[in-house]
């Protein structure tokens, strides 16, 4: 293959297969890592192994092509369940394989704490564990301890890794709510004597303590993450903090102006939005599209990725077979059709949420990402109108195939196979 450069838009390539060879022109590194990535699917299923099997040939013609969003994100979250890095690493290929181009990492929350602080060592050794895990929503606990974190050099590798397939790694710590994790480790960032790590999933109500001295703590946590991911964008969580008053709000304004201090765009989710004086930041609009629209008109820049459309942890039917219903029923053809409602500069793009109670392995996480995430995928990249009766021949006759040959455990279009199934742990449907 031959690379070249080209007047193109950004992440664009223009891919030429001719009876001679193929030519790759593209606008910069990413745009490299897209048109392989195209010529890839050409090949055909066989070359989504392991082994790489080389077809012995691929059609003739010309591709041009470029993202319609400059933000493609998938957030996964490794707090509630702890992802090895290994898997990681498989989830950023999958990401890859869909030209998606950011992995937000929730790393951090009330059912555990990821990654090491080397000043603060029980951030892990208490926080990373947990005794128990509820089964499903009913209350029930397994009795099975879980845990586990990431030292500075494996999420060094994730960064890396996922650098060289054009995706960035943007870490999330969430304050001042889904804390309980950091609370049990270091009481004294609270207002009570001892915390445990959560076993229940919902939303607690322990609050970090908005003191001088939490403040200097958490600037030391987030100026530790800043040596390790170079993101641009550093997210900071400040969603669902029942009892929050102004002090914690304050809280959440001087850790962003922290950040826009050392030189990142703190993001938030979209509650954050009632704190005066916020710098300006990147809005996650979860709760619904009208915050986006909201958070654009204040001057913040907006990442769409509202939970009546892209929250792939809610059910994907109606049916009462499907595992652990939670939330809304988002179809495939539902996530097909999500158009955002902001549009403009301050649209920084779109992303889908695998947050993962209920998804304690990858078989699980497969399960719930997929296909709706291929179908996301389009959404993210492609412009124009979007025909599911035409999408959806394509997804089964040609990325079905290939998802198979990455081995990926992915819903069948007709539903679970027997064994997806979780017959009688209860979910909470909407």
């Amino acid at each position: 293959m031959d690379v070249r450069t080209a007047s193109l838009p950004p992440e664009g390539y223009r891919l030429t297969i001719s009876p001679t060879g193929v030519v790759l022109e593209v606008a910069d590194a990413a745009g490299e890592v897209y048109g392989r990535e195209t010529l890839r699917q050409l090949a055909g299923p066989a070359a989504f192994r392991v082994a790489g099997f080389a077809p012995a040939s691929v059609p003739c013609g010309v591709v041009e092509d470029h993202p319609r969003f400059g933000w493609r994100g998938c957030l996964l979250d490794v707090a509630r369940h702890f992802r090895t890095k290994a898997e990681v690493l498989r989830f950023v290929d999958l990401l890859a394989a869909h030209k998606l181009n950011v992995l937000n990492l929730h790393l951090t929350d009330d059912q555990g704490w990821r990654f090491e602080v080397p000043e603060y060592p029980r951030l892990t050794s208490v926080g990373g564990w947990r005794p128990s895990s509820m089964v499903g929503s009913g209350g029930e606990q397994d009795g099975r301890p879980h845990g586990g974190c990431y030292t500075g050099d494996d999420l060094r590798e994730i960064v890396a890794y996922a650098s060289a397939r054009a995706i960035t790694v943007v870490p999330e710590i969430d304050i001042p709510g889904h804390a309980r994790a950091a609370l049990a480790a270091y009481p004294s960032l609270g207002t009570s004597s001892s915390y445990e790590v959560w076993t229940s999933w919902g939303i607690s109500t322990s609050l970090l303590s908005p003191t001088a001295s939490t403040l200097d703590f958490f600037r030391t946590v987030f100026d530790h993450l800043l040596e390790i991911f170079p993101s641009p964008v550093i997210a900071l969580g400040g969603d669902e903090t029942p009892g929050a008053t102004d002090e914690h709000r304050a809280f959440v304004r001087q850790l962003a102006e922290h950040l826009v201090a050392r030189g990142r765009t703190p993001m938030g989710w979209d509650e954050v939005l009632d704190i005066d004086g916020l710098p300006p930041m990147v809005i996650g609009s979860w709760q619904n599209e009208e915050a986006g629209v909201r958070a654009a008109s204040a001057g913040h820049d907006v990442v769409m990725c509202p939970e009546q459309h892209v929250y792939l942890d809610h059910r994907q039917s109606p049916d009462p077979g499907e595992p652990i219903p939670v939330g809304w029923v988002h179809t495939l053809e539902d996530v097909y059709t999500y158009e955002p409602a902001l549009t403009g500069p301050r649209l920084r793009g779109v992303q889908a949420q695998v947050w993962s109670e209920h998804l304690d392995s990858v078989r699980r996480v497969d399960y719930m990402a997929f296909p709706r995430l291929s179908a996301f995928a389009e959404v993210a990249w492609s412009s124009g109108s979007r025909d599911y009766a035409e999408f959806l021949p394509r997804l089964r006759d040609h990325h079905l195939p290939r998802l198979d040959a990455l081995g990926v455990e992915y819903r069948p279009l007709d539903g679970p196979h027997p064994w997806q199934t979780r017959p009688g742990v209860p979910g909470r449907p909407r």
